[in-house]
């Protein structure tokens, strides 16, 4: 049976945002915000030598600095005052989260609610100022060993880690205030619009390739083919849902006896959606931006062991990539998405049991079964949408914004963002009915009938 609000939802009719005033401006405060991002990757750190940069980032643009770059929006190669993005932040998360799972105090904390949530975030803040600081000197250490400093020294790491820092911060504070006051989730509206801006430069090079003869028409066919599917099989997996019975028994409200009901419980094929690909891909970053800049020093061993091993479609990015997006796609789901203890105890509060087992401890246990079960599904899923492309242009030199996560991002964060949109609609809609109940009863309440006839 399908529900009234799901038929809302169906019926519900896009004319209708010219309506909701709340909506059309939280939609144009998220462009605005956006758009100041875009302008900020744009405007250099000072003390670059920008044709030096320019000529080694084409280079290097089909390797490690090309993956790099994607998530930074193109501000890596441009060293914008963005150009470490907003990986920081999403590394910072990824230890704070993990050290929530392992440390009794930030555990407590976590449950304390609003204000712990809150505690949790500054934490947050404050990994990401020492995760962006330490990249940022690594950065400008590797500019100077790469001869793409004008006047390299003291002034210059300075000036270059206090833009670099400063951005980062700017970043975040602008996904919170899209997540806020905006439209989707800022964090990956970020990324979004990164991967999106630099997608037609992309297209136009790899049709260029095409025209020079560097790929063969069938690989340009193929790669089309390719993407269509994967969009297609993203979209499929990403709605795939495994539904758990759920019944609520009958319940006694004074005299009268309302019989019990029968609902489910929906749980994602990917619990966790692209978090998972994002977490793997933002740990693959620092390695590969230092090994990137440093490779005109010949002196480390270390940046040349990770420039050979760390490369994309090398053996051991492959396996380290995979077994990444594995673990969050386990951890995230547990620790984050869905906990089995919290829905168990929910379901308890509500009177509702799955048929068959018992409330409490043996529901939790029975859930996390369940999903345990579905999460092989999921992870096989999110490493075979994320890796196959990624071998696939290592041997053909396809752009890397081809990729399958880059994809899986775009494709996962547009559904989001018209989910929460439909959303929105949906509970304007309902305050129009609501209002317009309201004003029904006021009109009969107000009618004065007329004196009766004798």
């Amino acid at each position: 049976m399908v529900s009234a609000a799901e038929q809302m939802a169906a019926n519900t009719s896009w004319a209708a945002l010219g309506k909701a005033t709340d909506l059309r401006n939280r939609i144009l405060f998220t462009i605005g915000l956006l758009m100041v991002y875009r302008l900020g990757t744009w405007i250099p750190v000072p003390g670059i030598d920008t044709d030096a940069l320019r000529q080694f980032m084409e280079s290097a643009g089909q390797g490690i600095g090309g993956m790099v770059s994607m998530f930074t929006g193109g501000a890596l190669g441009r060293m914008g005052i963005f150009a470490l993005g907003i990986m920081p932040y999403i590394s910072a998360s990824i230890i704070v989260q993990l050290l929530t799972s392992m440390v009794p105090a930030l555990e407590q904390l976590k449950k304390e609610g609003e204000q712990g949530r809150k505690k949790i975030n500054q934490y947050t803040r404050y990994g990401t100022v020492l995760l962006a600081t330490a990249q940022s000197y690594g950065l400008a250490a590797s500019l100077e060993a790469g001869d793409l400093a004008l006047d390299a020294g003291l002034y210059f790491r300075l000036s270059c880690m206090i833009t670099l820092v400063g951005g980062t911060m700017f970043l975040m504070w602008l996904g919170e205030q899209i997540t806020n006051r905006g439209i989707g989730n800022g964090i990956s509206l970020i990324i979004f619009v990164g991967i999106i801006a630099e997608v037609p430069a992309a297209i136009a090079q790899f049709f260029a390739s095409g025209r020079s003869g560097a790929i063969s028409p069938a690989i340009i066919i193929a790669v089309i083919v390719m993407v269509v599917a994967v969009i297609m099989f993203v979209v499929f997996m990403e709605r795939a849902l495994r539904k758990i019975h759920i019944q609520y028994p009958r319940r006694q409200v004074g005299m009268k006896v309302y019989d019990g009901g029968s609902s489910h419980l929906p749980v994602k094929v990917n619990p966790a959606g692209v978090i998972p690909a994002i977490f793997a891909s933002s740990l693959l970053l620092l390695p590969t931006t230092i090994s990137t800049f440093s490779q005109g020093s010949a002196s480390s061993p270390v940046m040349s062991w990770l420039l050979a091993n760390f490369g994309p479609g090398q053996p051991l990015y492959l396996l380290f990539f995979l077994a990444m997006i594995v673990f969050f796609a386990y951890f995230y789901t547990f620790n984050v998405s869905f906990k089995p203890d919290d829905v168990a105890q929910n379901l308890k509060n509500q009177n509702g049991f799955v048929p068959g087992i018992r409330p409490g401890k043996k529901t939790a246990e029975y859930i996390e079964y369940v999903v345990n079960r579905i999460l092989v599904l999921g992870s096989g899923y999110l490493a075979l949408v994320c890796l196959l492309p990624e071998i696939l242009r290592a041997n053909f030199a396809i752009p890397v914004y081809f990729g399958g996560t880059s994809v899986l991002i775009v494709v996962s964060v547009t559904m989001d963002t018209i989910q929460q949109v439909q959303s929105h609609l949906l509970a304007h809609q309902y305050e129009g009915l609501i209002e317009k109940s309201q004003l029904r009863g006021r009109n009969k309440k107000r009618t004065k009938r007329g004196p009766a006839r004798r």
